[in-house]
C-alpha cells in the first residue's frame, strides 16, 4: 500500500514539475521576445534620430570638460546607455550653461512675468527644448535598461527549466523502479 501511494505522489509530482518546465520555458521565451522587441526599437528609434557624440578632438567634446564621455566620440547615440551618456554627460551640461543653471521650471516662471525679456524668452526656449530631448532620451535609457532586465530573466527562466526537466526525468527515472 505503501508503495503505490509513493507511486501516486511521484506521478503527480512529475506531472507539476512537467508543467512547471513548459511554464518556465514559455516564460523565458516570451521575456526573450520582448528584450530583443525593446531592444531593437530604442536601437530603431534612437538611429533614426541620427544623433551623434562630437568627433574626437573637437572643441565641442574636450576632455577636460567631458572626460566621460571621450569613449563616445564620434558615435551615433544608438543604445539606450549612450542615450544616458549623451542625455547627462552632453545635454545637461550645456542646459546648466543657458541660464546659470536654473530649470526650465523656473526660468519659465520668471519669463511670465517678463515677457518683453527677449533674452529670458530664448533661455525658456532652449531649457524647453533641451530638456524635452533630455527627456526622451533617458526614456530609451530607462528601456535598454528593461530590455536587458528581461534578457536576464529569460536566462535565469531557462536555467530554471532546465533544472524542472533534469528533476523530472529523475523522478521518471525512480518511477519506472
Amino acid at each position: 500500500m505503501a508503495k503505490a501511494h509513493r507511486k501516486t505522489i511521484d506521478t503527480i509530482l512529475i506531472f507539476l514539475g512537467s508543467v512547471t518546465a513548459l511554464a518556465l520555458l514559455v516564460a523565458g521565451g516570451i521575456m526573450w521576445w520582448g528584450s530583443n522587441f525593446v531592444n531593437d526599437q530604442v536601437t530603431t528609434e534612437l538611429k533614426s534620430q541620427k544623433i551623434k557624440f562630437p568627433p574626437a578632438g573637437s572643441p565641442a567634446l574636450t576632455p577636460d570638460k567631458y572626460p566621460d564621455l571621450q569613449q563616445y566620440a564620434g558615435q551615433t547615440v544608438d543604445t539606450g546607455e549612450k542615450a544616458r551618456a549623451y542625455a547627462n554627460g552632453y545635454i545637461n551640461r550645456h542646459l546648466e550653461e543657458v541660464a546659470g543653471g536654473k530649470t526650465y521650471a523656473e526660468v519659465s516662471t520668471a519669463a511670465l512675468q517678463e515677457k518683453e525679456n527677449t533674452a529670458l524668452q530664448a533661455q525658456k526656449q532652449s531649457l524647453f527644448m533641451g530638456e524635452t530631448l533630455r527627456g526622451l532620451l533617458l526614456n530609451a535609457y530607462a528601456f535598454g535598461t528593461l530590455a536587458s532586465l528581461l534578457k536576464y530573466g529569460a536566462i535565469a527562466s531557462f536555467i530554471a527549466a532546465i533544472t524542472m526537466g533534469v528533476l523530472v526525468l529523475l523522478g521518471f527515472r525512480r518511477l519506472s523502479k
